[in-house]
């Protein structure tokens, strides 16, 4: 089930979701003080790319202010959209699955200083 669900998260959402990151993420590179966001911008966009089967462990503690900022520049939007896709997949059966893929990325894009993807 894990394979075939990143597989079909990969065509549907996870190829885009991640171009997105990783081009978000060149744009933080511009500046010296953007470059730790980045770093978690690329991070986010290797997760988006197969979700199924990996867990987020999040710890506001390690970096909170890093969180702060990132939740207050971009973080909250990017979590909204996540969860409204979300919401959206969860309307049926088939697209329970991949709903919980976007709740765990709007969890991710909410605090991503600290968390550890396994």
């Amino acid at each position: 089930m894990k394979t075939i669900g990143n597989i079909i998260w990969f065509i549907l959402v996870g190829l885009f979701s991640s171009i997105y990151w990783a081009i978000a993420g060149l744009f933080l590179c511009i500046t010296i003080i953007g470059i730790p966001f980045a770093i978690q911008c690329f991070k986010i966009a290797g997760f988006t790319l197969w979700p199924f089967g990996r867990e987020i462990n999040t710890d506001f503690s390690i970096h909170p202010i890093g969180n702060i900022l990132w939740l207050l520049i971009f973080g909250w939007e990017i979590a909204v959209g996540y969860l409204i896709v979300g919401l959206i997949f969860c309307i049926t059966i088939i697209g329970i699955p991949f709903g919980k893929q976007c709740f765990k990325l709007a969890q991710l894009s909410f605090f991503p200083f600290g968390a550890k993807i396994n």
